[in-house]
Order: structure tokens, then C-alpha cells, then sequence
């Protein structure tokens, strides 16, 4: 799925620019296995579009709403996101000055034709690096228990399983044995 947006009108005069307001759905892996933004969910943008000699320049918010499960306990997040969109799209002719002065990543930006505009890549790269790698539900929540897994926020104060080591159970039964 591209997100496209008609940029026309901008020309490729230097300076021009239009705004970038509106709701869109969000398309499929917006995020990670454990904190993404829902396929069709409302993505709120406030964007701004500018000319410049090089292409077109992005740049503003983008509002969505992110669910996951915190990855100590389990239990489900919701919350909404704001992340900064800062992006170069550059022009057919900038990318191949680029690559002809030896920049090597000239071809792995992002582009446009002057007429439209795909912004979804460069949503996507702003959302998902402001999302957190290992969401979490507060600061201090404290997981589940690795033996029985409770939550620990739930189980009694001290909660806590005796756990012989494996490699010592038979000096355990040996104890065991003795003491009959």
C-alpha cells in the first residue's frame, strides 16, 4: 500500500509549499510484535510540504494510536503517539548528481517525481523510531514470576518458590536420606 499525495501544484519552484492536514487510515506494519500502531486505525496528520531546489521537503506530527502488551507482564498498552516527521524526498535529476559525486546511499532515499508524493516509508520510519523497543505498562512494574507466572504485582508480599539447582538434587536426596 503507498500513501500517496498530488504535489502539482508546488511546481519545482524553490519555496513553495503546501500544509498536509487530514486523517488517513494506517496501513499494515506500522511497529514490532509487541507495540504497533492497527492496520486501518486513524493516522492524524499535520504535515507541511515544502519546495526546495533538491525535491520536496516533509516535515511535521503524525498522531496515531499504539497497542501492544507490556513485555514484563503481559498486560495490554493502548496509548496515542505523536512522532516527528523530518524527510527529504529528492528529484529524479538530485538523486543522480548524488550518485555521480560518489554517495553511495544515494539510491536507498527517498523519491519523487515532482507530480506525487509517497509518504508512507517515511511515516513509518518516524513511528517506528519513536516507538519503545521494550514497551513497558509503569517504570516499575515488576513482571511475572519466572517459576509459577503470577504477576507479581498480584502475589503475596515475598513470593517466592525454594528452586534446588539441578546439578546439586542428588546431594539434596542425600541430605534427605541421611536425616531419616
Amino acid at each position: 500500500m503507498s500513501i500517496l499525495i498530488p504535489v502539482h501544484t508546488l511546481g519545482r519552484r524553490a519555496g513553495a509549499s503546501m500544509p498536509l492536514q487530514k486523517v488517513i487510515p494506517a496501513p499494515a506494519d506500522m511497529g514490532s510484535d509487541v507495540l504497533a500502531v492497527p492496520e486501518g486505525s486513524d493516522m492524524d496528520l499535520d504535515l507541511r510540504i515544502d519546495s526546495v531546489t533538491e525535491g520536496l521537503y516533509l516535515s511535521g506530527d503524525v498522531t496515531v494510536d499504539v497497542k501492544g502488551v507490556c513485555v514484563r507482564c503481559l498486560d495490554p498498552l493502548e496509548s496515542e503517539w505523536t512522532a516527528r516527521v523530518e524527510e527529504l524526498f529528492l528529484l529524479p535529476e538530485a538523486v543522480q548528481r548524488a550518485i555521480d559525486d560518489g554517495d553511495e546511499d544515494a539510491q536507498e532515499m527517498f523519491t519523487t517525481d515532482g507530480e506525487t508524493l509517497d509518504i508512507e516509508g517515511a511515516l513509518r520510519d518516524a513511528i517506528v523510531a519513536e516507538l519503545p523497543f521494550q514497551p513497558l505498562c509503569s517504570a516499575d512494574c515488576q513482571g511475572l514470576c519466572p517459576t509459577c507466572g503470577i504477576k507479581l504485582a498480584d502475589a503475596e508480599p515475598g513470593h517466592a518458590h525454594e528452586v534446588i539447582d539441578p546439578r546439586l538434587a542428588v546431594l539434596a536426596q542425600l541430605l534427605e536420606e541421611g536425616e531419616e
